[in-house]
């Protein structure tokens, strides 16, 4: 069991790619990357267990290892994701209390969800213990503010049976933004406690923005614009062969750069508007954007969003505080890859600092 619990695969069901990491715990605080992999999966997505299972088989054939434990994480756009304030209450107690009657704490029929939630900060909402207790020595603060998450339950079934087929175990099924949420705290601990940030993940269907300030989620938002609306813009619907289109982006064109900008502006508005809500509910400021997510290799769509938000746009590093141990191939290309490994880096985070 403690071998098992060493080594884990974090698996990114995202709906572009599929995307993978093989991490070893080496002591307390000490993590290694020793392999990882991407898979460009079917457009439209998987209708049935089977075609889910083979894709997941095929990515881990890919990557190799030998490590049983697997962490999942799922970027359904149907899923839910929502901050609440409630009393204080025990995890165990509030579980039971989205499980018997959702429709009264989300206001928002839950029966066909499958739920969980968690403190949005132990740290910081003191005296909340880990488990969402009050502490023992305190006097509780009346109420605290709560991650609530849920997946759809045949959601949640197809993931469960692809895994059963591919002779795996999902030990953790967890939604992208959280594991991403978790991946910043170990890359950039002292950032994560100590300012106000705000990631953005720019995925293929939809972009996720998370806000965060010492330790704490303070929102959470999907927006509908991702990688899959930036390239058809790009291509005008396939009317401009879309290597062509990049291959203009990457020289610079003028005319393609003002498409970009126009489409690009869509997203801009509405992290423009997350950062001005989460200014005017708080004394803080935002002074940077950390980046994610495929569309963040493209430079001309940082610059772009920086121009924007006028506010830096950088790209962050999932593996920030991990050690690499790959071969001088698969090191080299890891340059081009981690943007997107942040999702799977924090699946297999959360499991092995849970372990």
């Amino acid at each position: 069991m403690a071998k098992t619990a060493n080594s884990v695969i974090g698996i990114d069901l995202g709906k572009h790619a599929f995307k993978s990491v093989l991490l070893q715990r080496k002591g307390e605080e000490r993590f290694v990357l020793t392999n990882y992999a991407s898979r460009a999966v079917p457009e439209g997505g998987m209708a049935t267990s089977e075609e889910l299972a083979q894709e997941i088989k095929a990515l881990l054939k890919e990557m190799g290892g030998n490590a049983k434990a697997c962490a999942v994480a799922s970027s359904d756009p149907d899923s839910l994701l929502r901050i609440i304030e409630q009393p204080t209450t025990p995890v165990t107690l509030l579980r039971s209390a989205l499980k018997l009657n959702g429709l009264a704490v989300l206001n928002q029929d839950t029966k066909d969800f499958v739920l969980d939630c968690a403190p949005v900060s132990a740290v910081a909402l003191n005296p909340v213990t880990p488990d969402g207790a009050p502490a023992a020595a305190s006097i509780p603060s009346g109420k605290t503010r709560y991650l609530v998450g849920g997946m759809l339950r045949p959601a949640v079934k197809q993931v469960s049976d692809a895994m059963a087929k591919s002779k795996r175990t999902a030990n953790i099924l967890q939604l992208a933004p959280v594991c991403s949420f978790n991946a910043f705290e170990f890359a950039y601990p002292d950032v994560f406690a100590g300012e106000a940030f705000l990631l953005l993940d720019m995925g293929h269907e939809q972009s996720t923005v998370l806000i965060g300030s010492k330790s704490e989620l303070v929102l959470v938002r999907s927006v509908d614009y991702g990688g899959k609306n930036f390239n058809e813009d790009l291509s005008a619907n396939s009317a401009v062969d879309p290597e062509a289109a990049r291959t203009l982006i990457k020289e610079g064109d003028a005319g393609m750069m003002d498409i970009c900008r126009s489409s690009l502006l869509r997203l801009a508005t509405e992290v423009r508007n997350s950062i001005g809500f989460f200014e005017g509910q708080r004394e803080e400021s935002i002074h940077r954007i950390f980046v994610s997510g495929g569309m963040a290799k493209t430079e001309m769509s940082l610059q772009i969003l920086s121009d924007e938000l006028g506010l830096p746009c950088e790209i962050w590093d999932p593996l920030e505080s991990c050690e690499v141990a790959l071969p001088a191939a698969k090191r080299q290309a890891l340059a081009q890859e981690f943007v997107s490994l942040n999702v799977a880096c924090g699946a297999a985070l959360s499991f092995l600092k849970a372990a």
